[in-house]
């Protein structure tokens, strides 16, 4: 593609966007300043994208921010049982918004995407690489607008400031190193040509 950056994904391909939104399954930790029988209590999103929380009843939540979530639950414990309730909602634990980071980091996993994360940022939050790593060889997958997507990044050259570090969004498939995914640039670059630009390929 001719392209010096993969692009971001659409509306349309993905959970992520810059703030992060509560989505099915995650967990919440919901505080209410004054009452000890409503603090620090752990709290997960069902299915469909509600919670339960007590004296404020079910409330949707899926597609919010954990600081609209706090707004509702307010809302509803000042109709009638709490006086200017201060209400905080913090992330414990996401499942909806995660990027998979796979190939030789230490810790390969499903890690959340909570607010912005870039490419450095993500392998740090899986430990790091291995000594079998190939820093020259990190591939972000993705789909933008029904497009699946790959680009080939250099480590290396990024802490140099070659290229900038590039953001990655949730559902992104993150791999270093030695994996599979080096067969797919194996006869269409060199290490030469990632000093300046990644390169991008569309999937057809």
């Amino acid at each position: 593609m001719s392209a010096t950056a993969l692009p971001a994904p659409s509306g349309n391909d993905t959970t992520h966007v810059p703030a992060y939104l509560v989505g099915p399954y995650d967990k919440l930790r919901i505080d209410v300043y004054g009452i000890e029988e409503l603090q620090q209590r752990i709290v997960q999103v069902d299915a469909s994208g509600r919670l339960s929380f007590p004296l404020a009843g079910t409330i949707e939540v899926a597609g919010k921010t954990p600081n609209q979530v706090a707004g509702l639950i307010a809302g509803r414990l000042a109709g009638e049982y709490v006086r200017d309730p201060q209400v905080t909602v913090n992330l414990e634990q996401t499942v909806s918004q995660v990027v998979a980071v796979d190939g030789q980091v230490k810790e390969p996993g499903l890690y959340p995407v909570v607010g912005r994360m870039t490419l450095m940022r993500i392998v740090a939050t899986a430990k790091g690489l291995t000594e079998l790593a190939n820093q020259t060889d990190v591939v972000v997958f993705r789909t933008v607008n029904g497009q699946k997507l790959a680009a080939l990044y250099n480590l290396r050259a990024i802490r140099r400031g070659a290229y900038s570090d590039p953001d990655i969004y949730a559902d992104d498939v993150v791999v270093v190193g030695d994996s599979k995914a080096r067969q797919i640039f194996k006869d269409l670059i060199s290490s030469a040509t990632l000093l300046s630009t990644p390169l991008i390929i569309a999937f057809r």
